[in-house]
Order: C-alpha cells, then structure tokens, then sequence
C-alpha cells in the first residue's frame, strides 16, 4: 500500500441479500482488514435480526466500526457518516490495513465519493410545525405543496415518503431554495483516498428476489425472530413507527403486524415486496455509478474475483 500515492480503501457495494458481508470475510481472511459498513440500519444496537447484522463470532473475526453505536431513538445523518468514514478509513490505514466499506445504503456511498452540499441542519421548531402539518392533513397533503414550491424534487418523492418530504419543505422554508437548486451547487470533494468501487449484481433478477425471499422467512422463523426482536423494541416505550429506524424494511411491516393493522400472511408479502423494491433502488443508484467494477453476486467465485482484483491493484 505504500506505493500508492493515496491509501487505497475498498467499496463492497450491493443490493440486500447480494452476498456482501461474505465477500468482505473472505477477502479479509486474506488481506489484513477492518471493515466500515456502510448501512443505516447497522447503526442501531437491538436491530439485529431484520437488519442481517453481521454476527458476533463474524465481528470478532474481522473488526468492524459503525454497528451498534447508536440507540433506535437517535439519528444518524449522511454528514456524520461522512465525516466518520474518512476518519475511520485514516486511522485503518495508519494500522497497515486495508479499509473495506461494505453495505447497501447507497446514499452513503454517494455523499462519500461525491461530498456533501451546503444544506442546512435541521430546525427543531420548524420541523415541530411540519410534523403537526402531517399529523393534521398527511404527507400527500405537504407533497402537493413541495410540488408548487420545488417540483424537481417532489417529482422524484412518493406522497407518502414523510421523511424526505418533510426534509425538502424544511430546506425550502429555511432558504428560501428549492433543494433541487441547491444541491445543482455540489462541489465535489476529493477524498484523502484511493476508492475502488465492486458493485455486487446479480445476472439473473428473479434469483436474487429469491434469496429475498428465504432469507425474509428466516429471519420471520428464527428463535428468536423478527416478530420477537420489534416487541422487545417496542416495549422500550420510546420508539414510534415515524423514526427512521423503525422505518426500515421488515421493521415498518413488523410493527404494523404488531398494531393489528395487518395479518402474519400480509407482513410476509408485504416484507417481501418492500425489501425487493429496496434491491430495485439499490441497483438503480448503483447504475449511476460508471466507474463501479461488476461482479455477479451469483458465481460462486464472486468473492475471490473480488480479491484478486484487489490483490492486483495493491500490487
């Protein structure tokens, strides 16, 4: 690594079930390793289950940085992933080892390569008023208003994305900007490393939907399971569907099983679905990346191409 002009740090990208965790072990049984991931849900201690955490006998295999530093209560932005990234990719290399960003939060991997725009920081009261606004008329309601203010980005929002609309009203409202034009403004950042980006993809779509769908029944059959992992989230007493974390995909379906609002047959189709709508997300971003390396998450030599490769450009 010495003779690269900037440490070198590798990027395991992929859609959810795509095998990335694996093609990380294996390639850190080779190499010396740490591994960030590179996932909004990881963050969370007591979301282990519907998340696919990586083990504990897995995490003491190989250390891992960005799991469980964070209660389900809290949030964790793009900003401060960035910026813990870079510090983490530094002080691995400052170890002699090679930096492995593993995960499929692919705005993440974006704002890494790409930087970040000059956004404001979330208003507490501003946001307070556009939370009573959802309350009181729905997210479509306060959709339709972001369409007259900034259509650009409404047009890429579903009325029911509460999250994200809410976050481009507050950004309209606190500047006086369309989010669409401020983030036009992005000044790439170049980062103080090398990143080689694989992007895990599958050959075959419906082989891929396929391990969705078993590795959802696992995690609904397990001893413990999904269903048993969110009642202890909810007993806590300070968690409600609208958080980002219990938004995740097979959380957000749990938690309505849960209320009665739907039956177990529903919460699997439903989990399902959201979680390949997610890998269709996940393959879209990863489309808009052309420097990315693919590998086909279905070979069964994907992880050793991988490491050869990275073999081949640490010389």
């Amino acid at each position: 690594m010495n003779s690269i002009k900037k440490p070198l740090a590798v990027a395991i990208m992929g859609p959810t079930a795509s095998g990335k965790t694996a093609a990380a072990l294996h390639i850190a049984a080779q190499l010396p390793c740490e591994i960030i991931s590179v996932d909004s849900a990881l963050v969370y201690r007591g979301m282990d289950i519907g998340s696919a955490k990586p083990s504990l006998a897995e995490r003491a295999a190989v250390p891992h940085h960005l799991i469980d530093i964070l209660e389900p209560s809290e949030s964790y932005s793009v900003m401060q992933f960035r910026q813990d990234a870079i510090r983490l990719v530094s002080e691995i290399n400052a170890r002699g080892k090679l930096a492995l960003l593993v995960g499929g939060t692919m705005l993440y991997f974006k704002a890494l390569r790409d930087g970040l725009d000059d956004l404001p920081q979330a208003d507490k009261a501003l946001r307070a008023q556009l939370d009573a606004d959802i309350a009181a008329f729905g997210s479509p309601a306060l959709h339709a208003r972001l369409q007259t203010l900034d259509p650009i980005t409404a047009a890429r929002l579903k009325p029911n994305d509460t999250q994200r609309i809410q976050r481009a009203m507050e950004i309209q409202l606190l500047t006086g900007q369309p989010m669409s034009a401020l983030l036009d403004k992005a000044i790439k950042v170049e980062l103080p490393f090398t990143l080689l980006p694989f992007a895990l993809e599958p050959s075959d779509r419906s082989v891929l939907h396929q391990r969705i769908a078993l590795r959802f029944d696992q995690m609904l059959n397990a001893s413990p399971g999904l269903l048993d992992e969110v009642r202890n989230l909810r007993s806590r007493g300070d968690l409600h569907p609208q958080l980002p974390s219990m938004r995740c995909v097979g959380y957000r379906q749990a938690w309505e099983y849960l209320d009665g609002e739907i039956d177990l047959h529903s919460l699997r189709e439903k989990g399902i679905a959201a979680t390949r709508q997610l890998a269709k997300r996940q393959l879209t971003w990863l489309r808009s990346m052309p420097d990315r390396i693919v590998v086909d998450c279905l070979a069964p030599d994907a992880a050793q191409n991988i490491l050869e490769q990275v073999q081949a450009h640490l010389g």
